[in-house]
């Protein structure tokens, strides 16, 4: 069999229809969207037209197009998110930021960050992929930043985020509330109002686009009332929230993306869903499967008793199937050990001892079969090795 990728959640391969938008702008419209002439006016289209189908997906129509700030990815948005918020305004120390406490890194080194500033930084337990609404209804007084993940990047966990802001809103009147929608964007039908954000973090590479193109939408209370402010300074570029000459190749590929999806994304949700759960049918007599009760369609985890991950990840390599350890994000870190898989639930050694399967609409029960069967025998043979 071919090549199985089902490390989806890490990156996805750019789409044709992507490809293709991104190539006809590199050719025809190269000009800088900044310039007063022509070819700047035809680049900035590209920009505007972008802007409009993403704002869409999202239940939102803008003619101004003001609400949506492109960035260089999703680690930029939260950064830009969290950081801009927290500048906006003259802070008391005293004040709180509450994020999970199985974020991704983009958010949770922000965090620690604002932490070592003196802030104070609550982290809402997460086990079994569930926020604890208690312990938010109980330390919510105070909050200036809210800021959860839709989707947990490693579990799957769809966290109910519209309920936990409204919540913490009853009790902190001035709160900004984030959604990082990275994982969640184009594979949970959700909008702006059932999200309850008023900022939102998006990702093209995620969906199909090109690396290097993200977004951030923000909400028009939040822009009038000046609760956010840039983290980058320059030329005054995306209504002055981001400097810096936009990627309108990536762009545009993002916006093409994001045309693809949402117009089929009812068959793509279920489709995905299908494949998960064949895979869970496959493999649940032989492997820990770490299902949360309410989760996305394309993200399984499984941990495998007593064979390491990286020995399993590898083992599947030889076949042609490439899956996850983890978060690419963090493996760079010292310290390997899954922090989402210890929040969901698990000890140390599941949690080095478990893999993430992600997935796109382009996969197949065909691929899952085969790689249901991999991971069975893989489990056999390197087992008994310890």
């Amino acid at each position: 069999m071919d090549k199985i990728y089902f490390d989806n959640s890490a990156t996805t391969k750019i789409s044709k229809r992507a490809k293709d938008k991104m190539i006809e702008v590199m050719d025809s419209f190269y000009g800088n969207p900044s310039s007063l002439h022509e070819i700047g006016f035809e680049a900035e289209k590209v920009i505007s037209s972008a802007k409009d189908i993403i704002l869409r997906s999202l239940g939102i129509y803008s003619p101004q197009k003001k609400e949506l700030i492109f960035t260089s990815g999703g680690t930029e948005s939260n950064n830009l998110a969290i950081f801009g918020v927290v500048n906006s305004k003259k802070r008391q120390k005293t004040e709180k930021i509450m994020i999970t406490n199985g974020e991704h890194s983009s958010v949770e080194n922000c965090a620690k960050q604002l932490e070592k500033e003196g802030y104070q930084i609550l982290r809402v337990p997460t086990i079994r992929g569930e926020l604890d609404l208690d312990y938010i209804e109980k330390n919510s007084e105070d909050v200036i930043l809210a800021s959860f993940m839709h989707v947990n990047n490693e579990t799957g966990a769809l966290y109910d985020i519209g309920q936990a802001f409204d919540i913490i809103r009853k009790k902190s009147g001035g709160v900004v509330c984030h959604a990082d929608c990275v994982q969640s964007y184009a594979k949970v039908k959700s909008d702006i109002k059932s999200l309850g954000a008023d900022l939102v973090s998006l990702s093209g590479h995620k969906i199909n686009a090109a690396k290097g193109i993200g977004a951030l939408y923000v909400s028009p209370e939040t822009i009038k009332a000046k609760k956010i402010v840039p983290i980058v300074y320059g030329g005054g570029q995306e209504f002055g929230f981001r400097s810096g000459t936009e990627n309108v190749y990536g762009i545009a590929s993002f916006g093409e993306a994001a045309k693809e999806h949402f117009s089929n994304i009812d068959k793509e949700i279920e489709h995905m869903r299908e494949v998960r759960e064949y895979l869970i049918s496959q493999l649940s007599d032989h492997v820990q499967i770490n299902n949360p009760k309410k989760s996305a369609p394309h993200i399984l985890n499984i941990t495998i008793n007593n064979v390491k991950s990286e020995t399993m990840l590898h083992y599947l390599e030889s076949f042609g199937i490439y899956v996850s350890s983890g978060s690419a994000c963090t493996s760079n870190s010292n310290d390997k050990t899954s922090k989402a898989l210890l929040a969901f639930g698990l000890n140390k050694d599941q949690a080095d001892s478990s893999i993430r399967i992600s997935l796109s609409p382009q996969n197949t029960i065909e691929e899952a079969d085969y790689v249901s069967k991999k991971i069975i025998e893989g489990k056999g043979k390197l087992a008994k090795k310890k």
